[in-house]
């Protein structure tokens, strides 16, 4: 028997890839990508999209002031389903194993209202699960506390049987501190091994 009602999956560099810098340096090189993050603290103004900003809102207030960067910011919208990729298959695969299992899961999420269902659009495994706690809809956001207290009070269940992922010390920090299990997501298999030691997959569910 395992002590573990849910397991709650952060999302961005545990179940997609979440490194922007990556897909400019495809598209428009790495000396322009560069001068780019330089000229525009753009990491700042996408914390605002998951504090609740729209993300084309966003990008339209950016391009009066830095009109020499309008199709790098229009980019930011457009391409948002490049840029927020690949899948993390391993991930998907353990979630997805979860859910057959009847193992209960949620995600909280650092990640904007509008721009979230566009990635559930293309990766479906994130329609998978039972709660969303999606920070940009709660006009919460890790690691602050109030966001961990509202899953609790939201889901109901015991802080001490919730199981949570995220690739943030930050954010695992902020969850232990309330009495969650927690897990730092370093790589899948990490993750994989944690699940099977909580014995909520076996070893060949978590391949």
């Amino acid at each position: 028997m395992n002590n573990i009602d849910a397991v709650i999956f952060d999302i961005g560099n545990v179940l997609i890839e979440w490194h922007p810098e990556n897909f400019y340096d495809q598209t428009v090189g790495t000396e322009r990508r560069k001068a780019f993050f330089s000229a525009i603290d753009i990491h700042s103004h996408h914390l605002e999209i998951d504090k609740g900003a729209a993300l084309l809102d966003t990008v339209n207030s950016l391009i009066p002031r830095f009109p020499e960067w309008e199709h790098e910011l229009r980019m930011w919208h457009d391409n948002w389903n490049e840029i927020a990729a690949p899948e993390i298959s391993h991930s998907a695969r353990l979630l997805c194993e979860l859910k057959r299992k009847g193992i209960t899961v949620f995600t909280l999420t650092n990640f904007g209202h509008d721009n979230f269902p566009r990635s559930q659009d293309a990766y479906p495994f994130l329609k998978e699960f039972d709660r969303e706690y999606v920070s940009g809809r709660l006009k919460m956001i890790k690691p602050d506390p109030e966001i961990y207290q509202y899953v609790e009070q939201d889901c109901g269940l015991n802080p001490e049987r919730l199981l949570f992922t995220d690739d943030r010390v930050e954010n695992i920090k902020a969850a232990a501190d309330r009495g969650w299990k927690t897990h730092l997501f370093t790589d899948p298999q990490g993750w994989a091994n944690r699940l099977v030691a909580e014995g909520l997959l076996s070893t060949e569910d978590a391949k």
